[in-house]
């Protein structure tokens, strides 16, 4: 069995504008997190495929410590010209 053939191609998708949007994060009872990230209309508007109900979408999430570990990780990205857009996600708890 190939293990690498289960694998499913990815499309990045990229927004033809910047998007600042805030919302909010729901509480799951059954995972028993705050695991549901509600998206605003500003992103529908930008990415239309995420109203595709037949379609599957996928994330990767990398975190990192600080300043200088991201900054690392930018030039890298810039100097391997890999076709990505980093996502900055700001994760607060309001109090």
């Amino acid at each position: 069995m190939i293990v690498g053939a289960l694998q499913m191609e990815k499309k990045i998708l990229t927004p033809r504008k910047v998007i600042n949007s805030k919302g909010k994060i729901a509480y799951s009872e059954s995972a028993q997190a705050w695991n549901i990230i509600k998206l605003k209309k500003e992103l529908f508007e930008e990415f239309p495929e995420l109203k595709e109900k037949r379609s599957a979408f996928s994330y990767r999430l990398k975190f990192f410590r600080d300043e200088g570990e991201f900054k690392r990780v930018l030039k890298m990205l810039e100097k391997d010209k890999e076709d990505v857009m980093p996502l900055l996600l700001f994760l607060y708890k309001d109090v």
